[in-house]
């Protein structure tokens, strides 16, 4: 006897499905579908399509598991096949990984199978090329999309901007960009994140400025993209200017506060930082592990020792990153003793180090002098960690030995290296011979480095200041008249960021901070007056100074 249909189970199972907690419960939902006589055959198919989907993109779900039900599907729908494709392009993490163009594989399948794709299949196939940087195969999706009549879908453009855009491709992503017949915030997005990407800040803002609308993503892209192109001022003034806009309506999120914090940092200025600092207090943001290190990492590059390590010591949870920097800080700031102290406590806690914690560890016994305690961290990285020193590794100890004049020492450590020594290496170990005026090995390796970098001005000018030390002036004059000749300067001029009421101003040897030049030159007339013992009265910024007085 045929049991009867059970018209309320699909709905039932479908809710089981959307409910699911755990593999297990799902492999025990896809038992009943197919052995449940009471389900038609239309409702079946249906609840395993939507069980595909649970467990190909839910985190209780599992790929492999998605893929073996796949595999039992004698005749997949559009549908079905752009489930799997989603998954696999949403799974892959970089170039590497073992899918190998998976959803590229059943795309080619789904068209010799006779489905036609849609505005859906084609932007999870172009993501994966973007991913995975793979320029030939995406070209020929791109094809696909014009010979199937998509490729005007805006979510199709989007991924193709995006895609020659990661593929470092910019004029391709901008000529797309600019036929596009409608645009929406992704597509911009896309556009500007690329030229940030490939590090033409300048084309960004100019896009930036021409959008009527910006969501969270714009402003965050736009601040960290100046963060990581050294404009730290500008992503400032862009989180004050997000901060003060009427039409985008955004708020900062954890990222936005994360990105300012470095700027706040690179500049040293600690009065923003402090601000933003007491933003996150006043909007209920989450001072979770990311903005906490953020903030040690802020305080501690402004100076504010204390302050870093209180912030280290109110987060309620640290991770590596945490602790490295705060060890970082203590470092920087030529505290070896409580470096080495918190290291020995973030081993007591079980925090695995990194490589970066380690070269902080290394630049505080550069610092201090501490060779022994080099040498010992230097051979426990490895050892008992398993951290394989890397270039900037091996140049820290470089330094070290070479700030105390183990030039021998430097040298077995140098040709024991499994990697070709950098110009860091070279340059800490020139460092260490115009400390001690070891003229010899000094002259070889500044003549190594400029051959090396023959541009580079720094190596020039240590040879000239060993030369000079050793009491070769005419040797000192033939570097600098070659420096001349060759035309090389300093590439960066040098200056220094002071923060004045929350404005960071930047004196340069090229030149000083437009808002303050006036003030600073009757400053420095007053001062030329005292010295020749004049006494003149000048007024400054509503100051009545008497030099006389």
């Amino acid at each position: 006897m045929v049991e009867p249909k059970c018209p309320h189970l699909k709905n039932t199972v479908f809710r089981l499905i959307e409910e699911f907690k755990s593999l297990k419960e799902l492999k025990q939902i896809h038992a009943h579908i197919i052995t449940s006589p009471k389900l038609p055959k239309p409702h079946q198919e249906y609840l395993i399509t939507r069980l595909l989907f649970a467990s190909a993109l839910s985190e209780s779900g599992s790929l492999c598991y998605a893929t073996s039900v796949f595999k039992f599907i004698k005749n997949p729908t559009l549908s079905v096949y752009n489930i799997m494709i989603r998954a696999y392009a949403s799974k892959i993490s970089g170039a590497y990984n073992t899918h190998n163009l998976k959803s590229f594989i059943l795309f080619k399948q789904m068209l010799f199978n006779g489905i036609s794709p849609d505005c859906i299949t084609f932007p999870f196939v172009i993501k994966e090329c973007a991913i995975r940087l793979d320029s030939r195969v995406g070209c020929s999706i791109h094809g696909e999309a014009i010979k199937f009549g998509l490729f005007s879908d805006v979510y199709v453009q989007n991924s193709l901007v995006n895609f020659y855009s990661e593929c470092g491709f910019l004029n391709s992503a901008r000529k797309l960009f600019d036929e596009m017949l409608k645009r929406d915030i992704v597509s911009w997005n896309s556009m500007i994140i690329g030229y940030l990407r490939g590090g033409n800040l300048e084309m960004a803002l100019e896009l930036f400025r021409s959008m009527e609308t910006r969501n969270i993503i714009t402003w965050n892209s736009m601040i960290t993209g100046f963060v990581q192109g050294g404009r730290g001022k500008e992503a400032l003034q862009l989180f004050h200017e997000m901060q003060n806009s009427s039409n985008d309506k955004v708020k900062p999120d954890k990222i936005t506060i994360a990105s300012v914090l470095s700027a706040c940092a690179y500049l040293g200025a600690i009065d923003h930082g402090k601000w933003i600092h007491g933003y996150l207090r006043r909007s209920g943001i989450e001072c979770d592990v990311v903005i906490g290190t953020a903030l040690v990492d802020m305080y501690g590059k402004c100076g504010s020792v204390e302050r870093a390590y209180e912030v280290f010591k109110e987060m309620p949870k640290r991770d590596t990153l945490a602790w490295t920097a705060i060890i970082s800080t203590f470092a920087l700031h030529g505290y070896s003793k409580e470096a080495f102290d918190t290291f020995k406590e973030m081993e007591a806690v079980l925090v695995k180090p990194n490589h970066v914690t380690f070269l902080g560890l290394l630049s505080a016994c550069a610092h201090s002098g501490m060779v022994e305690k080099a040498r010992w961290c230097f051979d426990m990285m490895k050892r008992v960690y398993s951290v394989e020193p890397q270039l900037h590794h091996y140049a820290s100890m470089v330094d070290v030995l070479s700030r105390a004049g183990l030039f021998e020492e430097v040298g077995e450590l140098v040709r024991s290296m499994p990697m070709e020594p950098d110009v860091f290496v070279w340059g800490a170990l020139l460092g260490g011979c115009k400390i001690h005026g070891n003229l010899v090995l000094g002259e070889r390796v500044a003549q190594y480095l400029i051959g090396l970098e023959p541009r580079n001005h720094a190596s020039y000018i240590n040879l000239c200041e060993i030369y000079a030390k050793a009491g070769r002036f005419d040797d000192a004059k033939r570097i600098r008249a070659l420096m001349k000749e060759r035309g090389i300067r300093k590439e960066v001029a040098g200056c220094s960021l002071i923060e004045v009421d929350g404005l960071v101003l930047e004196f340069s040897v090229e030149g000083w901070p437009v808002p303050v030049t006036d003030e600073i030159v009757l400053v420095l007339n007053l001062f030329n007056n005292e010295i020749k013992g004049e006494g003149t009265m000048h007024y400054c910024n509503g100051i009545l100074l008497d030099s006389e007085k």
